[in-house]
């Protein structure tokens, strides 16, 4: 009688230790288990500067409608405080889990625009992208790409276009934004094999000033020259 009691006691602990177990294992592989879905969510926070209530500090209205005091150190320490912030402009972040850090500010208004460099071909003339409202993109004195959409995503940014010869089949590009100011936007290719990674430096379009004359005016040159 004091074996079998003293098996059952031996049986009894033995499965508690068990079922104890695998519920501790159970919690740690839900632990490492990534949901793909996450992967290709994106966590981008929109939504528009509320308020400023120190330097390192933003209130952002979100597109949900929620109010975000953000402690904007994080991104101010890794350079990722792309435009400067007003009160109103609209802004896409990146935050920590419990969204109360940004790791990364990129304010829209800056970003939308018409952005050129020279001609990496001769240099003669201007080329470049055209950033608009409602994620349209299109191209700038451009023949042999045509740009179409533009998103934020997860703090990148994300392109869509049409490449001379690849018929009407559209490619996605991926840039980290490297610096976006009044009159300067910067950014580098993400996820290309290394010979074909670009870094792109745009400048704002601005209108080119007329050529000064000194007074003279064209028509009248002309007749001058009738007249001779």
């Amino acid at each position: 009688m004091k074996k079998l009691l003293f098996l059952s006691v031996v049986l009894t602990t033995v499965m508690l230790l068990s079922c104890g177990g695998g519920s501790r294992h159970q919690a740690e592989r839900e632990e490492d288990t990534v949901d793909v879905n996450d992967l290709i969510r994106d966590h981008t926070v929109y939504g528009l500067c509320g308020s400023i209530p120190s330097a390192t500090q933003l209130k952002v209205v979100t597109d949900n409608g929620d109010t975000l005091t953000l402690d904007i150190t994080p991104a101010q320490n890794n350079h990722k405080m792309l435009g400067a912030v007003r009160v109103g402009d609209r802004l896409a972040i990146m935050t920590n889990k419990k969204q109360t850090e940004a790791t990364q500010v990129i304010n829209i208004n800056y970003l939308l625009g018409d952005w050129v460099m020279p001609d990496p071909l001769d240099g003669s003339d201007e080329v470049g992208i055209r950033i608009k409202e409602g994620g349209v993109a299109e191209s700038i004195e451009m023949t042999n790409i045509t740009y179409r959409t533009w998103r934020i995503f997860n703090g990148q940014l994300e392109i869509t276009s049409i490449r001379e010869g690849g018929g009407q089949s559209e490619e996605t590009d991926y840039y980290d934004i490297l610096k976006l100011s009044q009159d300067t936007l910067i950014y580098k290719t993400i996820g290309k094999p290394q010979d074909e990674e670009e870094t792109l430096e745009y400048s704002r379009w601005k209108e080119k000033p007329k050529p000064d004359l000194h007074g003279l005016k064209l028509e009248e040159h002309q007749d001058e020259f009738m007249k001779m």
